[in-house]
């Protein structure tokens, strides 16, 4: 297995599920921290934007600076990781819904996409790249509706609905992979670093 203990890995800790990332990271022998201020992005190779509530975790980073922040984090081609929440924060655009957060990614996300809470479920899914399927937590989850940049790459799809997308830099998923014990998808991400 590579060697990942030279890489510094920020979970956005606003807001959200950021203690499963960090453990997650650690368990892959990464060095984890949570962020809580701009000024520790400029330690880190990468940043995860943890799954959680978008529009409170937008509100918080608006407050505390981290819009313009990530955003040029995000210029120096540093891998930022969307989860969930996150997906909804680095997308363009959000159906039904002017909102926009960071807008690095050219997606178009649905929110609460496959329905409330009580309707929560696990399954596998097949990922491009990965040898075998990965199980996958979606919690009050959204998906992609559409991507406007042909440099959008669909990783994974559920019900034909795209789950998982990467963009140069860029990962987003509309799951959890943190609340698994499979850290695929977390290595995944690691080797865009």
């Amino acid at each position: 297995m590579k060697d990942y203990s030279s890489y510094r890995i920020g979970v956005l800790a606003l807001q959200g599920a950021v203690s499963e990332h960090l453990r997650q990271i650690e368990a892959l022998g990464a060095q984890a921290v949570a962020v809580k201020k701009v000024e520790q992005l400029d330690e880190l190779d990468a940043l995860i934007l943890p799954g959680g509530e978008s529009t409170t975790i937008g509100r918080l980073m608006r407050l505390y600076g981290f819009i313009d922040a990530i955003r040029r984090f995000s210029a120096q081609n540093k891998p930022i990781f969307g989860t969930c929440a996150g997906m909804i924060l680095l997308a363009k655009s959000l159906e039904n819904d002017e909102t926009v957060h960071l807008g690095l990614m050219d997606i178009c996300v649905q929110r609460n996409a496959f329905g409330r809470q009580t309707e929560s479920f696990q399954t596998d899914l097949s990922v491009t790249g990965l040898a075998k399927p990965v199980p996958a937590v979606f919690i009050r989850a959204p998906f992609i509706r559409a991507t406007t940049s042909s440099a959008v790459e669909i990783l994974a799809e559920f019900e034909g609905h795209p789950v998982l997308a990467k963009q140069n830099h860029l990962l987003a998923c509309a799951f959890h992979p943190e609340l698994t014990d499979d850290p695929s998808i977390l290595r995944l991400f690691l080797e865009m670093i």
